[in-house]
């Protein structure tokens, strides 16, 4: 073969096997042109307003689940907001927002993003309680109390409270039939009116030592029951998610002052302290039930400030987990995956009770030993932890929920846990 020929069928070769191939140069224009569909960005209030971005810090896809005039706020961390759409084919998510006739409540399709208002009276609703086998959201506009059709729109009047009695409901029992909730005296009230600020009222009301009863109300016949009262702070009041009548509540105060976290039987009157302190200044707190009921999960500290576990009290056998953290690690509030198998952290400011220097994240946590491995989500420190961000797992795992002002009003969002391919 002639020397100009050979040369001819060499480049030939050489320009097909560089089709069948990705240089690196090529790899880089490729993640370059699938970034610009999905920009890079620090998590502020820029980013916001690109609705779908990834993370800068941490390389995760963040997006504005909500898009609605106003200010658009998620459940409490431990109330449950999801439920399935009417058809059965997607997942839908409860949440209050601000209107011109007072907060509504909302839901979001999580697949198609869809919105559609719930409820339409007028008036401050609190109480935020979802009913999935109803399909109903309960709530409370000043002394009375409601309930509305998630698909329907229709509303019903459930209860009023008498006027000698300041009440309120804040939990809803497994089989739906029971709110539960508690009753406050008016010297009480009086006192969180005069000092409106958590760190104004928060000491006044733990020494106060007024009385306040745990209270059911009866969906369906409306019969009221007080089941027990105690000279103490009664808060955080949780049915658990699978047996009916176990209702969890805690004594409200500084959290080194207080045994918190207790059962009560509904039935029985039975009482149960869930963690006994083990040393000085010790605290647990932040109480939730797991999914299937089983466990109660708490933030614990032994002591204050110092060594830090997220700790889980199995009802039945009584066994006590105990999952060490990293002080830039602890968060205000955690929460547990669907499959039970991970948490999430929302972190917090230098100013919470752990003194993280580095701890403005939202993490997820992986087991491993006696430890929990963090990844990090979320860079959270264009947000003002004056609001708790109260993460959520998305009903299908694969998002962490939360809400958050670095935009300068509270919106929701929800961040990848896994890495999108670029």
């Amino acid at each position: 073969m002639k020397p100009i020929k050979t040369l001819l069928l060499f480049l030939i070769l050489i320009s097909f096997s560089c089709k069948g191939k990705l240089t690196k140069s090529d790899a880089a224009k490729d993640a370059k042109t699938t970034s610009i569909q999905i920009p890079i960005m620090q998590t502020s209030k820029a980013s916001s307003l690109a609705k779908v971005w990834i993370d800068s810090t941490t390389g995760h896809k963040i997006e504005k689940l909500v898009n609605r005039a106003g200010d658009n706020r998620s459940f409490y961390f431990h109330n449950n907001p999801f439920l399935k759409s009417e058809d059965g084919n997607s997942d839908l998510m409860i949440f209050s927002g601000s209107t011109e006739t007072g907060n509504q409540f909302f839901s979001v399709n999580l697949k198609t993003k869809n919105i559609d208002q719930i409820t339409t009276r007028k008036g401050h609703k609190r109480g935020e309680i979802l009913g999935k086998k109803t399909r109903k959201v309960f709530y409370m506009i000043q002394d009375s109390v409601f309930a509305t059709h998630i698909d329907t729109h229709k509303t019903e009047f459930i209860y009023k409270f008498s006027n000698d009695v300041i009440g309120s409901v804040t939990s809803l029992n497994a089989d739906e039939t029971l709110l539960g909730g508690a009753l406050i005296t008016k010297e009480e009230n009086d006192i969180f009116k005069k000092n409106p600020k958590k760190s104004d009222y928060f000491d006044k009301i733990y020494e106060a030592k007024l009385k306040r009863s745990l209270i059911t109300i009866h969906v369906n016949t409306k019969e009221f029951n007080k089941i027990y009262s105690e000279n103490a702070w009664l808060n955080h009041i949780q049915f658990s998610p699978t047996d009916p009548d176990l209702l969890m509540y805690c004594h409200e105060g500084p959290w080194h002052k207080v045994d918190r976290i207790w059962n009560i039987h509904i039935k029985t009157k039975k009482n149960e302290l869930i963690h006994k302190r083990t040393v000085y200044r010790e605290i647990a707190g932040h109480e939730f039930f797991s999914p299937d009921g089983n466990t109660i999960w708490f933030d614990l500290q032994i002591p204050r400030g110092e060594t830090f576990y997220l700790a889980g009290k199995h009802l039945d056998t009584g066994e006590e987990t105990k999952y060490a953290l990293k002080r830039d690690e602890w968060s205000i509030h955690f929460n547990i995956s669907p499959d039970q198998k991970t948490f999430a952290g929302d972190g917090g400011d230098e100013g919470q009770v752990a003194h993280a220097k580095d701890g403005m994240w939202l993490y997820h946590f992986t087991p491993k030993g006696d430890s929990l491995v963090s990844t990090k989500l979320a860079n959270m420190k264009n947000h003002d932890y004056d609001l708790e961000p109260n993460v959520h797992f998305s009903p299908d795992g694969k998002q962490i929920i939360f809400r958050a002002n670095f935009e300068g009003s509270t919106q929701i969002y929800a961040v990848d846990i896994e890495k999108p391919s670029l």
